[in-house]
């Protein structure tokens, strides 16, 4: 079961806080795993098996049942950065010293099936009991059960959030209807994710390239940079985050104001700063900042703002969680 984003304007008005409960919402990947006679089976949101990869997690689990979590990487089931994660994503198998240095874990969120009994008719707190009971009687190594957030009202909830994501890095908070089944898809009401502010740089236009479909004719993919010194290196690229008239007036821009061509690419005149909004930064080594956030898009166009004081590479890196 998939949440549903959390309008602040109107659902908080309608929901009483005391019919729902709150989790972390963690940096990972969703992931079902499966227990029971033999290996674990663990499953991706693609429904793709991806066991093979994470050996020292499905050979190290125990117990019999269907669980919903997050696969994370890290010790003592203190989460690494999501780039640690991707490190071991999309591989066929697992090196030993990927595996010593990023050991797999999943927070468990939910069950579905206790043994072989399907309890998803059931509500989430008891689910949750069932879910207790579990961890109870089977000790875990590479298991953790979520944690559930005490709040008294909205506001109080609020602030546990931000300070959640400054202190600790977490990506926001779940909130779950204690009453509600698990069901497939994405059914509104059960299941909200409140995510942390965004973190916001200005970054430089450096590269422009059209797009697709409905925008192949203007110039809406948008590399952008910081400063390095007094070159600017590029931290990411956004598709999105501007109204239709941005764009027009942005597509002007780029043609007015290139500089050299590259086949679809155009590099344009370091003149023209967008604030980016983005969930994280992470070290990336493809990037020639060795920077890269996560989740870009275009939050606001600077007309107004000069180039030059615009955010130097140290600043973005500074977002970097330390691993």
């Amino acid at each position: 079961m998939l949440s549903n984003p959390i309008d602040e304007a109107k659902d908080f008005e309608s929901l009483d806080p005391t019919d729902f409960v709150a989790e972390w919402k963690w940096d990972g990947i969703r992931v079902q795993l499966i227990l029971g006679e033999g290996q674990a089976s663990l499953f991706s949101r693609t429904g793709e098996n991806i066991a093979n990869a994470f050996p020292d997690l499905v050979d190290n689990v125990f117990g019999r049942g269907v669980l919903d979590g997050e696969l994370l990487v890290g010790h003592n089931f203190e989460p690494a950065s999501f780039n640690a994660l991707q490190q071991r994503l999309n591989r066929k198998t697992a090196t030993a010293k990927l595996m010593a240095e990023a050991p797999a874990f999943i927070r468990v969120y939910d069950m579905l099936f206790d043994g072989d009994t399907d309890i998803r008719a059931q509500s989430w707190t008891e689910r949750r009991e069932r879910l207790e009971a579990f961890f109870a009687t089977q000790p875990q190594t590479r298991l953790d059960l979520s944690e559930v957030i005490p709040f008294a009202d909205w506001d109080a909830l609020g602030t546990i959030r931000r300070k959640g994501a400054d202190e600790s890095g977490h990506e926001g908070v779940m909130i779950k209807l204690r009453s509600a089944p698990y069901v497939p898809g994405r059914p509104k009401g059960n299941w909200f994710k409140w995510k942390r502010d965004p973190n916001l740089v200005d970054a430089v236009l450096m590269y422009a390239q059209r797009g697709h479909g409905k925008r192949s004719s203007f110039y809406s993919d948008f590399t952008f940079g910081a400063w390095k010194g007094n070159e600017l290196v590029p931290i990411g690229k956004a598709y999105f985050g501007f109204t239709n008239a941005e764009l027009k007036q942005l597509d002007k821009w780029v043609r007015t104001h290139t500089t050299q061509s590259f086949g679809p690419v155009r590099e344009v005149e370091k003149a023209l700063v967008f604030e980016v909004a983005f969930d994280s930064a992470q070290a990336s080594t493809r990037h020639k900042s060795g920077v890269a956030l996560r989740f870009p898009r275009i939050n606001r166009i600077r007309w107004d703002k000069p180039a030059q004081e615009a955010a130097r590479l140290e600043e973005v890196e500074a977002l970097i969680p330390a691993t």
